[in-house]
C-alpha cells in the first residue's frame, strides 16, 4: 500500500494550503473609527472586475466587464439587477459602489475585511450577508475566500476577493430562462448562491472521506511515523474549515428568521433546505474527525502491539538461551577437578543436552502458541 505522506499530498497541497500559508494582511490602525474604508486583505494590483446581470420572467441581459454605466440601470423597477464584483482591493471602487446604492458604512467595511466570520446582519432596507466559499481551481488547489452578498428588493451585490467562483449553475439558469429563478426576486437569487456554496462542501467532504478511509487502511495493515503525521495533517484540515462552515448553519437559520420582507415566505422555504444541508455538513465533519481521533488511538495501539510482538519473541529466544548459557557457564568454570572434563563423551554428552533443552523449550512454548 502507498505510503499515507503520498495518498494525502495532494490533499494537503490543495485543502490545507490557506490554513497553512498565511498570506501577509493589511490591518487597520488601532482606533479606527467604525465604517473605516481600508483594505484588510491579500495586496492586489490587478483591476476589479464587474459583471451585471438584468433579469425577469421574459428578459435576460448580461454585460461583463462594465464601467462606471452600470450607475445607469442599478437600481431599477423594471428588472432584478445582479452586480458581481470580482476583486475587493480596491477600497475606492468599493465606496463608489456603496454610496451609489446607499450601503451601510458598516457593510462596505466588512467587504473591505475579507476575514469575517460567516453570518447575517439586516441594515435597513438592505441585509447583508457574509459566507466562506471554498471550491477547487484548476490547479487542483483549493481556494478559500469571503463571499459578500448585498441583498435589496431590486437588486443583489455579491463581492469576491479573486476571479473564479462556484456560481456558474446559477448564471446558466438565468441565461437559459431554466426553472423559476428568472420568476423570482433577488432573495431566491441569494438563497441560489448560498445553496450552492454549501453543496460544493460535500465535494470537499468526500474528499476528506476519501482520504480518511484510506489512512484507516494503513493504519491497520502497515503503520509507520509518516502515518501518525497524516492523521494529524488531516484533523487540522478539519479543524480549518469547520469554522468556515459552522457559522453557515446560525446564518440560514437568521434568514429564515427575517422580518424585513426581503427574503419572502416562498424563498425562506428553499432555506430551510439550505439550513438542512448545512447541518448535515456538520454531522459528516464531526464524524470524520472523531473517525481520525479514533485512528489515533488505533494507530498507539498498533505500535504497542507490533512492540509486544516484538518483546514476545525477544523473551521467547532469551527463556532457550537462558539455560544453555548457564550450561555452558558451568562447565567453563576453571576448577581442577570437574569429573565431567574426563569423560570421553562427554562434550558431546553436553552438546546433546543443550539441545535437547532448546527443542523441548520450543515445543513447549509452540504447545502454548506463544510462537
Amino acid at each position: 500500500m502507498n505510503n499515507p505522506v503520498n495518498q494525502l499530498g495532494k490533499l494537503t497541497r490543495t485543502l490545507l494550503r490557506p490554513a497553512v500559508r498565511r498570506p501577509h494582511v493589511k490591518h487597520t490602525s488601532i482606533g479606527a473609527p467604525p465604517g473605516n474604508l481600508e483594505y484588510r486583505g491579500i495586496e492586489r494590483t490587478e483591476p476589479i472586475n464587474m459583471t451585471l446581470i438584468d433579469f425577469r420572467e421574459d428578459y435576460f441581459d448580461e454585460v461583463a466587464g462594465i464601467d462606471s454605466s452600470w450607475k445607469e440601470r442599478v437600481p431599477s423597477t423594471d428588472y432584478v439587477s445582479w452586480l458581481d464584483v470580482s476583486g475587493v482591493h480596491d477600497a475606492g471602487v468599493i465606496e463608489d459602489i456603496g454610496r451609489h446604492l446607499g450601503l451601510h458604512p458598516l457593510i462596505m467595511e466588512d467587504i473591505l475585511h475579507p476575514h469575517q466570520r460567516p453570518k447575517f446582519e439586516p441594515f435597513d432596507d438592505q441585509l447583508y450577508i457574509v459566507v466562506r466559499m471554498l471550491h477547487t481551481r484548476d490547479d487542483g488547489t483549493v481556494q478559500e475566500e469571503q463571499i459578500s452578498i448585498v441583498l435589496a428588493s431590486h437588486f443583489i451585490l455579491s463581492f469576491q476577493q479573486e476571479p473564479g467562483d462556484v456560481f456558474d449553475p446559477v448564471r446558466q439558469r438565468l441565461r437559459t430562462g431554466k426553472g423559476v429563478i428568472r420568476k423570482q426576486g433577488p432573495d431566491y437569487l441569494a438563497y441560489a448562491l448560498i445553496d450552492l456554496i454549501v453543496d460544493y462542501y460535500f465535494v470537499l467532504l468526500e474528499r476528506i472521506g476519501s482520504e480518511v478511509q484510506d489512512l484507516e487502511m494503513e493504519v491497520m495493515d502497515n503503520p509507520s511515523k509518516s502515518t501518525i503525521h497524516a492523521i494529524r495533517t488531516a484533523k487540522q484540515m478539519l479543524v480549518t474549515y469547520r469554522k468556515d462552515i459552522w457559522p453557515v448553519r446560525e446564518l440560514v437559520s437568521a434568514m429564515t428568521r427575517d422580518d424585513s420582507g426581503l427574503i419572502t415566505k416562498h424563498t425562506s422555504t428553499y432555506l430551510r433546505d439550505v439550513y438542512d444541508h448545512a447541518i448535515q455538513v456538520m454531522d459528516l465533519m464531526e464524524t470524520y474527525r472523531d473517525q481520525l481521533s479514533g485512528l489515533t488511538e488505533l494507530y498507539l495501539s498498533s505500535l504497542s502491539q507490533r512492540m509486544n510482538e516484538v518483546m514476545q519473541v525477544l523473551t521467547i529466544i532469551g527463556s532457550i538461551f537462558i539455560p544453555l548459557t548457564f550450561i555452558a557457564g558451568v562447565y567453563g568454570m576453571n576448577f581442577a577437578h570437574m569429573p565431567e572434563l574426563e569423560w570421553a563423551y562427554g562434550y558431546p554428552m553436553v552438546w546433546g543436552v543443550m539441545l535437547m533443552t532448546a527443542i523441548g523449550l520450543f515445543l513447549y512454548f509452540k504447545k502454548r502458541a506463544w510462537l
